[in-house]
Protein backbone atom coordinates (compact mmCIF):
# COMPACT_ATOMS: atom_id res chain seq x y z
CA UNK A 1 0.00 0.00 0.00
CA UNK A 2 2.82 2.36 0.89
CA UNK A 3 4.48 1.64 -2.46
CA UNK A 4 1.25 2.49 -4.29
CA UNK A 5 0.92 5.79 -2.44
CA UNK A 6 4.54 6.62 -3.25
CA UNK A 7 4.00 5.68 -6.90
CA UNK A 8 0.89 7.85 -7.00
CA UNK A 9 2.77 10.82 -5.59
CA UNK A 10 5.62 10.39 -8.09
CA UNK A 11 3.21 10.49 -11.03
CA UNK A 12 2.47 14.19 -10.66
CA UNK A 13 -0.90 15.77 -11.42
CA UNK A 14 -1.30 13.81 -14.70
CA UNK A 15 -1.48 10.36 -13.06
CA UNK A 16 -4.79 10.99 -11.21
CA UNK A 17 -6.35 12.10 -14.49
CA UNK A 18 -5.18 8.89 -16.17
CA UNK A 19 -6.53 6.81 -13.28
CA UNK A 20 -9.91 8.54 -13.64
CA UNK A 21 -9.82 7.85 -17.39
CA UNK A 22 -9.08 4.19 -16.67
CA UNK A 23 -12.05 3.94 -14.30
CA UNK A 24 -14.37 5.52 -16.87
CA UNK A 25 -13.06 3.20 -19.59
CA UNK A 26 -13.67 0.15 -17.38
CA UNK A 27 -17.22 1.33 -16.65
CA UNK A 28 -17.95 1.78 -20.36
CA UNK A 29 -16.48 -1.62 -21.25
CA UNK A 30 -18.58 -3.33 -18.59
CA UNK A 31 -21.71 -1.52 -19.71
CA UNK A 32 -21.19 -2.35 -23.39
CA UNK A 33 -20.49 -6.02 -22.65
CA UNK A 34 -23.86 -6.13 -20.87
CA UNK A 35 -25.83 -4.16 -23.46
CA UNK A 36 -24.34 -5.63 -26.63
CA UNK A 37 -25.19 -9.23 -25.86
CA UNK A 38 -26.95 -10.83 -28.82
CA UNK A 39 -29.88 -11.98 -26.66
CA UNK A 40 -30.50 -8.36 -25.60
CA UNK A 41 -30.40 -6.99 -29.15
CA UNK A 42 -31.47 -9.73 -31.59
CA UNK A 43 -33.33 -12.47 -29.66
CA UNK A 44 -33.10 -15.76 -31.50
CA UNK A 45 -36.33 -16.91 -33.12
CA UNK A 46 -38.28 -13.72 -32.36
CA UNK A 47 -38.91 -12.73 -35.97
CA UNK A 48 -40.00 -16.27 -36.85
CA UNK A 49 -42.55 -16.30 -34.01
CA UNK A 50 -43.80 -12.86 -35.02
CA UNK A 51 -44.11 -13.89 -38.69
CA UNK A 52 -46.09 -17.01 -37.76
CA UNK A 53 -48.49 -14.98 -35.61
CA UNK A 54 -48.90 -12.32 -38.31
CA UNK A 55 -49.75 -14.97 -40.88
CA UNK A 56 -52.28 -16.39 -38.41
CA UNK A 57 -53.87 -12.95 -38.03
CA UNK A 58 -52.96 -12.61 -34.35
CA UNK A 59 -51.82 -8.99 -34.50
CA UNK A 60 -52.90 -8.02 -30.94
CA UNK A 61 -50.92 -10.95 -29.53
CA UNK A 62 -47.91 -9.98 -31.65
CA UNK A 63 -47.99 -6.40 -30.38
CA UNK A 64 -48.26 -7.62 -26.78
CA UNK A 65 -45.30 -9.98 -27.23
CA UNK A 66 -43.12 -7.29 -28.79
CA UNK A 67 -43.91 -4.83 -26.00
CA UNK A 68 -42.97 -7.46 -23.43
CA UNK A 69 -39.78 -8.38 -25.27
CA UNK A 70 -38.46 -4.78 -25.24
CA UNK A 71 -35.28 -5.29 -27.28
CA UNK A 72 -34.02 -3.19 -30.21
CA UNK A 73 -35.24 -5.85 -32.66
CA UNK A 74 -38.66 -5.99 -31.00
CA UNK A 75 -39.03 -2.20 -31.09
CA UNK A 76 -38.15 -2.08 -34.79
CA UNK A 77 -40.57 -4.94 -35.57
CA UNK A 78 -43.26 -3.04 -33.69
CA UNK A 79 -42.69 -0.01 -35.92
CA UNK A 80 -43.01 -2.27 -38.97
CA UNK A 81 -46.31 -3.67 -37.70
CA UNK A 82 -47.65 -0.15 -37.23
CA UNK A 83 -47.21 0.33 -40.99
CA UNK A 84 -49.45 -2.62 -41.95
CA UNK A 85 -51.24 -1.87 -45.22
CA UNK A 86 -48.66 0.67 -46.37
CA UNK A 87 -46.49 0.21 -49.48
CA UNK A 88 -43.20 -1.62 -49.00
CA UNK A 89 -41.16 1.58 -49.42
CA UNK A 90 -43.14 3.30 -46.65
CA UNK A 91 -42.67 0.36 -44.30
CA UNK A 92 -38.96 0.19 -45.10
CA UNK A 93 -38.49 3.92 -44.55
CA UNK A 94 -40.19 3.76 -41.13
CA UNK A 95 -38.10 0.75 -40.18
CA UNK A 96 -34.87 2.42 -41.27
CA UNK A 97 -35.71 5.51 -39.21
CA UNK A 98 -36.37 3.35 -36.14
CA UNK A 99 -33.16 1.44 -36.85
CA UNK A 100 -31.12 4.66 -36.78
CA UNK A 101 -32.48 5.47 -33.34
CA UNK A 102 -31.65 1.99 -32.06
CA UNK A 103 -28.18 2.21 -33.64
CA UNK A 104 -27.53 5.36 -31.61
CA UNK A 105 -28.31 3.44 -28.42
CA UNK A 106 -25.96 0.62 -29.39
CA UNK A 107 -23.19 3.14 -30.15
CA UNK A 108 -23.69 4.93 -26.84
CA UNK A 109 -20.46 5.78 -24.98
CA UNK A 110 -18.26 4.26 -27.71
CA UNK A 111 -17.10 7.64 -28.99
CA UNK A 112 -16.11 8.55 -25.44
CA UNK A 113 -14.19 5.28 -25.12
CA UNK A 114 -12.42 6.09 -28.39
CA UNK A 115 -11.61 9.55 -27.07
CA UNK A 116 -10.02 8.02 -23.95
CA UNK A 117 -7.93 5.77 -26.18
CA UNK A 118 -6.74 8.80 -28.14
CA UNK A 119 -6.19 11.22 -25.28
CA UNK A 120 -4.50 8.88 -22.76
CA UNK A 121 -1.16 8.69 -24.65
CA UNK A 122 -1.17 12.47 -25.00
CA UNK A 123 -1.70 12.84 -21.26
CA UNK A 124 1.15 10.39 -20.74
CA UNK A 125 3.33 12.51 -23.03
CA UNK A 126 2.32 15.62 -21.13
CA UNK A 127 3.41 13.94 -17.89
CA UNK A 128 6.68 12.99 -19.57
CA UNK A 129 7.32 16.60 -20.53
CA UNK A 130 6.64 17.83 -17.01
CA UNK A 131 8.85 15.08 -15.58
CA UNK A 132 11.75 16.11 -17.83
CA UNK A 133 11.19 19.76 -16.91
CA UNK A 134 11.40 18.84 -13.23
CA UNK A 135 14.57 16.85 -13.89
CA UNK A 136 16.22 19.79 -15.65
CA UNK A 137 15.08 22.09 -12.85
CA UNK A 138 16.80 19.76 -10.37
CA UNK A 139 19.98 19.83 -12.48
CA UNK A 140 19.87 23.61 -12.47
CA UNK A 141 19.47 23.66 -8.70
CA UNK A 142 22.04 21.06 -7.56
CA UNK A 143 23.97 20.13 -10.70
CA UNK A 144 24.66 16.62 -12.00
CA UNK A 145 26.38 15.43 -8.84
CA UNK A 146 23.23 14.30 -7.00
CA UNK A 147 21.33 11.53 -8.83
CA UNK A 148 18.54 11.58 -6.22
CA UNK A 149 17.64 15.09 -7.26
CA UNK A 150 16.92 13.81 -10.78
CA UNK A 151 15.01 10.72 -9.67
CA UNK A 152 11.72 12.49 -9.05
CA UNK A 153 11.50 14.05 -12.50
CA UNK A 154 12.63 10.90 -14.29
CA UNK A 155 10.17 8.78 -12.30
CA UNK A 156 7.31 11.17 -13.14
CA UNK A 157 8.20 10.98 -16.84
CA UNK A 158 8.35 7.17 -16.92
CA UNK A 159 5.28 6.56 -14.74
CA UNK A 160 2.98 8.85 -16.71
CA UNK A 161 4.21 7.50 -20.05
CA UNK A 162 3.55 3.93 -18.93
CA UNK A 163 0.18 4.84 -17.41
CA UNK A 164 -0.94 6.58 -20.60
CA UNK A 165 -0.14 3.50 -22.68
CA UNK A 166 -1.72 1.14 -20.14
CA UNK A 167 -4.97 3.09 -20.36
CA UNK A 168 -4.88 3.71 -24.11
CA UNK A 169 -4.07 0.26 -25.49
CA UNK A 170 -6.95 -1.71 -23.88
CA UNK A 171 -9.34 1.19 -24.51
CA UNK A 172 -8.50 1.18 -28.21
CA UNK A 173 -8.81 -2.61 -28.45
CA UNK A 174 -12.22 -2.61 -26.75
CA UNK A 175 -13.34 0.36 -28.86
CA UNK A 176 -12.53 -1.55 -32.05
CA UNK A 177 -14.12 -4.73 -30.70
CA UNK A 178 -17.38 -3.03 -29.76
CA UNK A 179 -17.54 -1.18 -33.07
CA UNK A 180 -17.30 -4.51 -34.86
CA UNK A 181 -19.84 -6.02 -32.46
CA UNK A 182 -22.33 -3.25 -33.21
CA UNK A 183 -21.91 -3.77 -36.96
CA UNK A 184 -22.56 -7.51 -36.61
CA UNK A 185 -25.68 -6.91 -34.51
CA UNK A 186 -26.99 -4.25 -36.88
CA UNK A 187 -26.61 -6.58 -39.86
CA UNK A 188 -28.38 -9.37 -37.98
CA UNK A 189 -31.19 -6.97 -37.04
CA UNK A 190 -31.59 -5.74 -40.61
CA UNK A 191 -31.75 -9.31 -41.88
CA UNK A 192 -34.51 -10.26 -39.43
CA UNK A 193 -36.50 -7.06 -39.94
CA UNK A 194 -36.39 -7.46 -43.71
CA UNK A 195 -38.16 -10.81 -43.37
CA UNK A 196 -41.11 -9.16 -41.66
CA UNK A 197 -41.10 -6.19 -44.06
CA UNK A 198 -41.38 -8.57 -47.01
CA UNK A 199 -44.19 -10.45 -45.28
CA UNK A 200 -46.15 -7.30 -44.47
CA UNK A 201 -45.65 -5.99 -48.02
CA UNK A 202 -46.91 -9.24 -49.51
CA UNK A 203 -43.49 -10.48 -50.57
CA UNK A 204 -41.67 -13.63 -49.57
CA UNK A 205 -40.42 -13.84 -45.98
Amino acid sequence: MRDLVELFSLGGFVLPILILAAILALAIVGNRFWVLRRARVVPQGLVERVADMVEAGKLPQVVKQLYENDTPLARILLVALQQVGQPRDAIKEAVEDAGRHEMAHLDRYLNFLGSIAGVAPLLGLLGTVFGIMHAFAAIGAVGMGDPKALAGGIAEALITTAAGLIVAIPSLLFYRYFRGRVEVLVLATEKDVLKLVNLLAGGKS
